[in-house]
């Protein structure tokens, strides 16, 4: 059964960084665009960034852009979000999501979430103060 997964979520102290993952099983991930997004404790989801099939094209909504970084290895079908100089308004669990089609992606992160074609179960991020 095709499906996406993250790990890597954890403790992390303010200021510190963190590497995510979201590995795809069963779809063939260079045909999808990625995204992440992440929903803190009582407020709603929200989108952090996207990449395209290829990885050439990246978006990142303004609270995270110049700390964290999405990239993909297709090779390993594998997402990456590097999170650097991280706050605890970080704190959130984190889910990735594939769909076919970059523009719905990026409508997604816009949007804060809505339907794609695969999402993850998440990831706990948790930031110390």
């Amino acid at each position: 059964q095709a499906q996406v997964a993250e790990s890597g979520g954890g403790l992390v102290q303010a200021g510190g960084s963190l590497r995510l993952s979201c590995t795809a099983a069963e779809l063939k991930f260079d045909d999808y665009a990625m995204a992440w997004f992440r929903q803190a404790p009582g407020k709603e989801r929200e989108g952090v960034a996207c990449i395209t099939w290829d990885g050439k094209t990246t978006y990142y909504t303004d609270s995270v852009s110049g700390r964290f970084t999405i990239s993909r290895d297709n090779a390993k079908n594998t997402m990456y979000l590097q999170m650097n100089s991280l706050e605890p308004e970080d704190t959130a669990v984190y889910y990735c999501a594939a769909d076919l089609s970059w523009t719905i992606t990026k409508l997604r992160v816009r949007q804060g979430g809505g339907d794609m074609d695969y999402w993850g179960k998440g990831t706990l991020v948790t930031i110390s103060s």
